[in-house]
């Protein structure tokens, strides 16, 4: 996986819009959460402001039957290299959690 890394920060691509998730409605199949997560040809993309149609064009053409509904509210977040994160999802609208910013209950 090619990730975009600038200034010692990682690019994640997340959709924040409600609606419909990205990463976090892909299939369950690892290399292609990675992908969404990551990619950095979608990362070009969306900081460029590729249209929506051409996105949908990349992403089916280099992972067929994923979901795109989400592509038209893709964003870039970027995180420190090697921070533990994930993707929360809340009625189709991702955020990143970071590990170190949660509070855990230990039993």
């Amino acid at each position: 996986m090619n990730k975009v890394i600038r200034d010692e920060k990682v690019a994640v691509i997340v959709s924040p819009g409600f609606g419909a998730g990205w990463s976090t409605w892909a299939h369950n199949d690892e290399g292609i959460r990675d992908f969404m997560l990551f990619d950095s040809v979608l990362v070009t993309m969306v900081e460029n402001g590729y249209p929506v149609e051409t996105i949908e064009e990349y992403v089916t053409n280099n992972y067929p039957n994923t979901y795109c509904g989400a592509v038209g509210d893709l964003t870039i977040q970027w995180l420190p290299v090697g921070t533990a994160f994930r993707i929360h999802e809340y009625d189709g609208a991702e955020s990143v959690e970071i590990r170190d910013d949660m509070n855990w209950t230990i039993a």
